[in-house]
């Protein structure tokens, strides 16, 4: 199985595996996710950031979350 999780990654681009690290490394669970603040940290467009956190949960389902809760996003990745 390990092996299928480390092919998985590999498929990951530079940019989706620089977001999911960031991304793990992060508290958005505590924190609401702000988009705005990820794209200016990546110097990127919101969009992409929009699009990197898409791909990641079509690449990733079982590593990383994405909910609604009280007014806010949250993501949570391991």
């Amino acid at each position: 199985m390990l092996g299928h999780a480390g092919s998985v990654m590999a498929d990951l681009t530079e940019f989706e595996l620089r977001l999911f690290e960031w991304i793990k490394q992060s508290d958005f669970e505590a924190v609401a996710w702000s988009t705005k603040k990820a794209a200016k940290s990546f110097k990127c467009k919101e969009d992409e950031i929009y699009e990197g956190v898409a791909s990641l949960t079509k690449k990733l389902p079982n590593r990383i979350q994405v909910y609604y809760e009280e007014g806010n996003v949250h993501i949570a990745a391991e």
